[in-house]
């Protein structure tokens, strides 16, 4: 199925939208392999859930090198990454580091300049400092609740949207208080048999959510969901 362009995948708008874009999935519906560490972030088998991602330009060119597929997978993840405003991720996502913070020499998985380029509200226990990298990403630690990181990041996004980037807690929490307004999962055909589940005591149906296309890559299939106004 030809991908016609971003309006056809993503609704545009004047209001910002809290969105998921680009998130991996198995068959069996687990967003991360079991058994996460720093050598590990993704988990056991964790990173067969990005191989549709890793073959992109998308992916390459965040990385500063050249080449990579340019098919459905690469046109989806590049419009996974337009019009976003500001980011909300789980501390997870921000790094391995768990309690208060001891120094604040970890800075993220992504080196001096991360791949965001817009403000980033990391979900913590821990107050510490907002940290400004290269290329525009700030990141700034939200410690008052998940209600409290939606108002900071709306604001911060000046109309353009904020895409939740995981991990699979911080979509779940969203989920059940259905605040996210579009899902886009890129299910990919494998079985981790265990793991972090997405759907975890979540009824979507329930909460207004439905399928509204569906699209196939070269590597995964690409989902996009919406909750029924």
């Amino acid at each position: 199925m030809r991908v016609e362009g971003s309006m056809d995948l993503f609704d545009g708008g004047v209001m910002s939208q809290l969105v998921v874009r680009s998130f991996a999935l198995s068959l069996d519906g687990y967003a991360a392999g079991p058994d996460q560490s720093l050598e590990s972030p993704l988990g056991t088998r964790g990173p067969e859930l990005m191989e549709w991602f890793f073959h992109t330009r998308a992916w390459r060119s965040m990385h500063g090198n050249d080449g990579g597929e340019a098919g459905v997978d690469n046109e989806i993840a590049e419009q996974g990454f337009s019009e976003i405003g500001a980011w909300i991720i789980g501390r997870n996502m921000f790094g391995p580091v768990r309690g208060p913070w001891l120094d604040e020499s970890w800075k993220g998985w992504w080196g001096d300049e991360p791949p965001y380029h817009v403000p980033v509200f990391v979900l913590t226990h821990h107050a510490r400092e907002p940290l400004v990298m290269k290329g525009g990403t700030a990141f700034y630690f939200v410690t008052d609740g998940i209600d409290s990181a939606v108002e900071k990041a709306m604001a911060a996004a000046n109309g353009k949207d904020v895409r939740i980037g995981g991990g699979a807690a911080t979509v779940r929490q969203l989920l059940r208080a259905a605040r996210i307004d579009e899902m886009h999962l890129a299910v990919r055909p494998v079985l981790l048999g265990s793991g972090e589940h997405l759907f975890q005591g979540i009824d979507m149906h329930a909460l207004g959510y439905r399928c509204d296309q569906v699209i196939a890559g070269e590597r995964a299939t690409h989902m996009f969901l919406r909750r029924r106004a």
